[in-house]
This record gives C-alpha cells, structure tokens and sequence, in this order.
C-alpha cells in the first residue's frame, strides 16, 4: 500500500451529541472538551496510519471560529497531512450541524503531531 494509500485509509470520522454535561455556563462546549475530543480523533487517525505505538507530542494552533452549543451533532475528521520519519501531523476539523435541519458549519480545527514509539519508549520509523 502507498503512503497516499495509507493516508486516505486512515482517515477517521466521529460522530457526537453535544449534551448539557459538556457545556459551560454560556451553554456551549468548553473548549477543552472539544480539544480532548479533537486529540482522540487525532490519535486513532495516526494509529491507523502507522499500525504502531503513537503519542500525542503536540497540538498547533487551534482555532476556534464558532461556537458548539448544546443541541448539536459534532462531527470530527481527522487526517494524516504530513509523514516524517518518526512524526506526523493529523489535521482534524470539528463541524456542527442542527439536529433538526440539515445547517452544518465548520466550527473548530487544528493540527496534532504524533510521535510513533517502540516498547521503551523511544522513537521509531514510521514507515
């Protein structure tokens, strides 16, 4: 399998209901409910590419353009964007859209790198 190959298979969409238990006192999700979420999306994104060990090393800009209110389904991609040796960025995008009509916006999005590692925890080859 290519590298392309590998990165189109790997890509990883999830799917949530936005409850009042993850939303602060504007009603909306707390942003570090969203970044969680974000980095698990992230890190099931790199496993599939890899096929090894990987850990979160670090998140790059996130930006958040709208708000998630209660009430809405999240959806969240997550894709491999770039592959270096032993890293590679996962880019994921969250997008809102209205339980009862078909409105979806894109509300968030950033960039996490991944290191893969072997049992000791010391970094590997990718590919």
């Amino acid at each position: 399998m290519t590298t392309e190959e590998r990165i189109e298979a790997s890509e990883t969409r999830i799917f949530k209901a936005v409850f009042p238990n993850t939303t602060n006192h504007y009603d909306t999700l707390f942003g570090g409910t969203a970044m969680q979420l974000m980095d698990e999306v992230a890190f099931i994104a790199a496993t599939r590419f890899a096929r090894k060990r990987v850990v979160t090393v670090s998140s790059d800009k996130i930006d958040f353009k709208r708000s998630i209110p209660a009430g809405t389904i999240v959806e969240l991609i997550g894709r491999v964007v770039h592959v270096g040796n032993t890293s590679m960025k996962v880019n994921v995008e969250i997008y809102t859209e209205q339980m009862y009509s078909y409105e979806r916006e894109r509300a968030i999005v950033g960039d996490f790198t991944f290191v893969a590692i072997d049992e000791f925890k010391k970094p590997i080859q990718i590919l």
